[in-house]
């Protein structure tokens, strides 16, 4: 396994894009794939969050009072959106090595564009809870198909910058989705009979097929299964040959045997750990909008147009955690400073107690929580760098394992009747938040104790750290499983 401090470079303060040892052929092929793929997948991560967030507004924005959600209607929502994410990202556990990446997503996004349609129509809680489930089932490949893209075309110290740029689409799309419904309620209310907030769902599903669609022509694929209609012969023969030359192993199939080492590696359970922590020490989505709807000072355009202000905080967040990690100082300090600055917000709203203000900068400041994900799903993609089926599997696995811890913790501890104030909801957070900074540094560690004493390391750049080893154990212990077949030699990550 590997870990890196940062982009390779002759001082380790020298902040640069490229690493050094980047040809200007290297380098023309990553500036074109930076300008096609990640504003693309920016957009559409956009647009998936404007879609997901819209819940949330909708009910505070006239959907609780027309339907009678009094009880914990907006919680169990949220819960059958999970139920239907995760149960849908089953079957690609298995396929991503099998099927264009290219026609994956769009494919799945136009679907997602048709059920954010379909609940305008909604009249009752079980057929909102039907659209919700195929919404999440919908979504469901997503998320970790796109860290497998990224993992698919860039180097170990490349992901976080590029991961944190499309993961702003996640703030972005909470707070757009505040000025939609805000907007809607003002001007769209009781048009050809419909409620603002059906109005928004319409506004979305307009917005989300045609995103879709261009997909189909945008995305680049994976590297063994590109999309020839972005890149040409030249541009492909260069990627292979920069990843290669580091390690990047590029083709691969899942079989039954890699599923079997996953599953009895330790350090596979760690990174699982880690992850379920990650998913759960965030607040619920939804707890500021119905503190700013208790405080029963702001209408409900008023509440929409607030809660935007914590996911536009958010944005300069991501940016900020994962560019430091890939320029300034890897993975596991950027995981350790987010999660600490989300800490402090658990705190303060735990103690509950607090003048207004702090928990204004409390819930303001909750963007810590998810600034962190491609962070840390980059440091996985780092990890498992010389194994496509390996990597396809786990960032499926702790995908599905974590999102489904949501389903039930949600439900536990963010109960829509305990609003505003949620005590188990933020003692949870808090040790969950808390326990995430542990385990970042215990996989860590272990990582470093897993690196072979003999092994033969190439020359050292800055951007090694001690926790780098072998690319087999990089495929969670494949060589420790095969040495006899394989006699695998160990690389250092440049």
């Amino acid at each position: 396994m590997a870990s890196h401090s940062g982009v390779p470079r002759e001082k380790w303060w020298k902040i640069q894009w490229f690493s050094d040892d980047d040809t200007p052929e290297e380098k023309k092929f990553v500036t074109k794939l930076d300008l096609i793929l990640i504003p693309y997948l920016f957009v559409t991560y956009w647009v998936k969050n404007l879609d997901q967030n819209n819940l949330n507004n909708a009910y505070v924005g006239g959907m609780k009072e027309e339907l009678g959600f009094y009880g914990n209607e907006l919680i169990r929502l949220q819960t059958m959106y999970i139920i239907g994410a995760v149960l849908g990202q089953i079957p690609f556990l298995f396929v991503f090595t099998y099927w264009p990446m290219y026609w994956v997503i769009p494919g799945m996004d136009v679907c997602w564009g048709v059920a954010t349609l379909l609940q305008y129509r909604a009249n009752s809680f079980a057929e909102m809870a039907a659209y919700r489930f195929l919404v999440g089932w919908f979504e469901a490949a997503y998320f970790p198909a796109v860290h497998y893209i990224l993992g698919s075309w860039y180097r170990g110290h490349e992901i976080s910058r590029r991961g944190g740029i499309w993961y702003t689409g996640l703030p972005l799309g909470t707070l757009t989705a505040g000025l939609v419904q805000a907007g809607a309620t003002r001007r769209l209310d009781g048009v050809h009979g419909l409620s603002g907030w059906r109005w928004m769902y319409i506004i979305c599903a307009i917005v989300t097929i045609p995103v879709g669609l261009v997909g189909y022509f945008i995305l680049p694929g994976t590297i063994d299964k590109p999309n020839k209609w972005v890149l040409n012969d030249n541009d492909r023969h260069v990627a292979r040959q920069r990843l290669d030359k580091k390690g990047h192993k590029v083709q691969g199939k899942l079989k039954v045997r890699h599923i079997k080492q996953i599953m009895s590696s330790k350090h596979f359970w760690i990174v699982v750990l880690v992850d379920v922590l990650f998913w759960n020490a965030g607040i619920n989505s939804g707890a500021f909008l119905l503190w700013l709807k208790s405080l029963k000072k702001y209408d409900s355009a008023t509440v929409n147009e607030y809660g935007t202000i914590p996911p536009a905080m958010g944005i300069f967040f991501t940016l900020f955690a994962n560019f430091s990690s890939d320029l300034l100082w890897g993975p596991v300090w950027a995981i350790t400073f987010a999660s600490g600055m989300n800490t402090l917000t658990n705190l303060i709203l735990l103690i509950w107690n607090v003048p207004d203000p702090a928990k204004w900068f409390a819930y303001c400041n909750y963007g810590w929580s998810y600034a962190l994900s491609s962070v840390l799903h980059g440091w996985v993609n780092n990890i498992l760098r010389d194994s496509p089926e390996i990597r396809s599997f786990t960032l499926v696995f702790i995908n599905i394992i974590a999102q489904s811890s949501t389903a039930w913790t949600g439900i536990l501890a963010y109960p829509t009747v305990e609003a505003p104030r949620f005590l188990n909801g933020y003692s949870f957070s808090f040790s969950m938040s808390t326990s995430l900074i542990i385990g970042a540094h215990l996989l860590n560690l272990y990582l470093k104790k897993r690196r072979d004493p003999n092994a033969v390391r190439s020359t050292p750049t800055p951007d090694v750290e001690e926790t780098d080893s072998a690319s087999s154990q990089g495929q969670l212990e494949v060589a420790d499983q095969s040495k006899s077949a394989h006699n695998t030699q160990i690389k250092a990550i440049s």
